[in-house]
């Protein structure tokens, strides 16, 4: 996981300060830019990296340069193509191919882009039914096609949830914990743009690893998430962690289950919080069925 090296790709003269080429893309395409990794990639496109290596020819350890054309597997809900992403560096083999002189320069907005939505606080948080004798009232669904950003009011209506950060609970091969302390202000919802849990809490607060596993993203580079580590657990399972004020580990770096990785904040976001989520074999699942109870 650690065979690669940093390039910096030298912007032709006259391009705007921080500007990142965003390359013409076909349909089920992709073109590499700084930044990205194998794991990114399939990330951004909800798709199994696995499967992305294999369509590419692309062996262990997976990796990729600049400019270069990867296929995608056709999946639904991919984030569109040409969604500007912020200036990273890329950790990719030396020397790369050239990029393309096609590629154009544009300023990133540091906020998120208007193509990616943000996490539906409210439409995604469920009240704690009460320990009682006879039936809690009930709770109403909230239909996938509900409004993505509701009334802050709503958000303070909805009853919390307290994510204790200690205990574990073993899960598809992995031993998972809780990845902060704080409540729960953000459910999960298969079909929301960012499919995870909001877990609360104070500028600078701890993140620490779910679980046991390698970082195979470290970076900003994915619109709508801020600051965002990957961390791969096994070769089923990912953990990611968005909005970040500050990274604290880097790409292929061995990390352990409860050792801080980031500072919690507010990339990417409006208010300071930790956007957790849990993918399995590409696709998103609720980090709730895996976390161990409170």
């Amino acid at each position: 996981m650690t065979g690669c090296s940093t390039v910096v790709v030298q912007q032709p003269p006259g391009s705007p300060s921080g500007a990142r080429p965003v390359p013409a893309q076909q349909a089920g395409t992709y073109t590499v830019v700084k930044g990205d990794t194998l794991y990114s990639i399939a990330f951004r496109n909800g798709t199994d990296f696995r499967e992305v290596a294999r369509l590419n020819g692309i062996p262990q350890p997976y990796t990729i340069w600049p400019g270069q054309v990867l296929q995608l597997p056709g999946h639904a809900g991919a984030m569109p193509a040409h969604a500007p992403s912020p200036p990273v560096v890329a950790r990719v083999p030396s020397p790369p191919p050239p990029v393309t002189s096609a590629s154009v320069f544009q300023t990133v907005e540091t906020t998120p882009a208007a193509t990616m939505p943000q996490p539906a606080h409210a439409s995604s948080t469920a009240p704690v039914a009460a320990a009682h004798p006879v039936p809690p009232p009930a709770v109403v669904a909230v239909p996938a096609s509900a409004p993505s950003n509701p009334p802050p009011a709503a958000v303070a209506a909805a009853t919390p949830v307290v994510a204790s950060s200690g205990g574990t609970h073993t899960a598809g091969g992995v031993k998972w914990r809780w990845p902060a302390s704080g409540q729960i202000v953000g459910r999960f919802q298969a079909s929301a743009a960012i499919p995870g849990i909001d877990i609360a809490g104070k500028e600078g607060d701890p993140v620490v690893a779910a679980a046991d596993g390698t970082v195979v993203y470290s970076g900003n580079g994915l619109v709508g998430y801020g600051e965002l580590i990957i961390i791969k657990h096994n070769d089923s399972f990912l953990s990611a962690y968005g909005h970040n004020r500050k990274r604290l580990v880097t790409e292929g770096q061995q990390v352990k289950a409860g050792q801080q990785i980031a500072e919690m904040g507010s990339s990417g976001s409006s208010r300071d919080e930790l956007q957790f989520q849990i993918r399995k074999d590409g696709n998103p699942v609720d980090p709730l069925e895996y976390l161990p109870s409170r």
